[in-house]
């Protein structure tokens, strides 16, 4: 079965590199005004019934993330198409290879920094394929998939045996659920950043017909926020009634501690500081940068910082 969930890790990595490749030249041509790029009014007088469904399928989730529907000044191409066709392949494989993995081990497949970059990069997927099935964020997936994909492919350098937990860990229920609310929330905060990038290169003025309006951008990435914030600040409560069963404290400054506090902090200041006159716009997005940062710090922090969240070797 370990051997099945590398493998699957292998086919998700494919699909995703030819997912990232295939929406970079969708930007592409739409960038460039291709005469292949169908108008989506039309694409979706085409095929109603299957964007209907769609819709029906990514749900409210989607319809948040997306900031609403697909606005007609969005096209669509054929190579945009596959590449979303093999986003669900991407998703699937690596969701089967956590499946797998956690068979083996008897718990949430996310106990050591190999199994936790396989599950950052599937949460990034996911976010990022019900956003953009419900509302064609094409621009956007762009950045959070190549996001994704740098996180598989430093897996790839990570020892992925199969390892005993220490003590202190060897408690599935509570890792299962701690660590599965970060991956949630961290592949929603990478959304999240990629809504900001998009807002920078975009600028207040709208600059470029090929990515969706700043104010879209803006919304999305509030509400990307906005849905990630509880489920990091769960992750929090739970990690300190975790380290109080653990370690008898609640809390101990821990260097992994410490940096997704200041994580939290980022986030809990952009969405006062969005509300603010003066903070609105390329502040708030600078912000979300810098939160996604603060994020990618917290996820590496064993690498750098000894502590007790520091096991199993990574």
């Amino acid at each position: 079965m370990a051997t099945l969930s590398f493998y699957l890790v292998v086919v998700g990595g494919i699909a995703l590199l030819a997912t990232f490749t295939l929406h970079v030249a969708h930007v592409a041509l739409i960038a460039a005004g291709d005469r292949s790029v169908r108008p989506l009014a039309t694409a979706i007088s085409n095929d109603g019934a299957r964007t209907a469904s769609r819709s029906s399928i990514s749900g409210s989730l989607g319809v948040a993330l997306s900031g609403g529907a697909p606005t007609k000044s969005e096209g669509r191409t054929a190579v945009g198409d596959v590449g979303g066709a093999l986003a669900v392949v991407a998703v699937a494989a690596l969701g089967l290879s956590l499946l797998a993995r956690s068979i083996v081990v008897a718990r949430g497949p996310w106990g050591n920094l190999y199994e936790f970059s396989i599950a950052f990069a599937f949460g990034i997927c996911a976010a990022t394929l019900v956003a953009d099935r419900a509302g064609r964020m094409r621009p956007l997936a762009t950045i959070s998939y190549g996001v994704a994909l740098g996180l598989l492919a430093y897996a790839t350098t990570l020892p992925n045996e199969v390892v005993q937990l220490v003590p202190a860990l060897q408690h599935p229920l509570l890792l299962t659920i701690h660590v599965g609310l970060a991956m949630l929330s961290y592949g929603i905060f990478a959304f999240a950043f990629a809504a900001g990038v998009a807002y920078l290169v975009q600028g207040e003025g709208d600059r470029f017909a090929w990515l969706p309006a700043a104010k879209r951008l803006d919304l999305i990435a509030f509400r990307a926020v906005a849905i990630a914030f509880p489920l990091f600040a769960g992750m929090l409560i739970l990690g300190s009634v975790w380290a109080s069963i653990a370690w008898s404290r609640y809390w101990g400054w821990d260097p992994k501690e410490t940096s997704a506090l200041a994580t939290w902090l980022v986030y809990a200041v952009y969405l006062h500081a969005r509300s603010q006159r003066g903070w609105q716009g390329r502040p708030a997005a600078l912000l979300l940068v810098i939160g996604f940062g603060a994020v990618l710090l917290t996820y590496s922090g064993n690498l750098w910082f000894s502590g007790l969240h520091t096991y199993s070797g990574l």
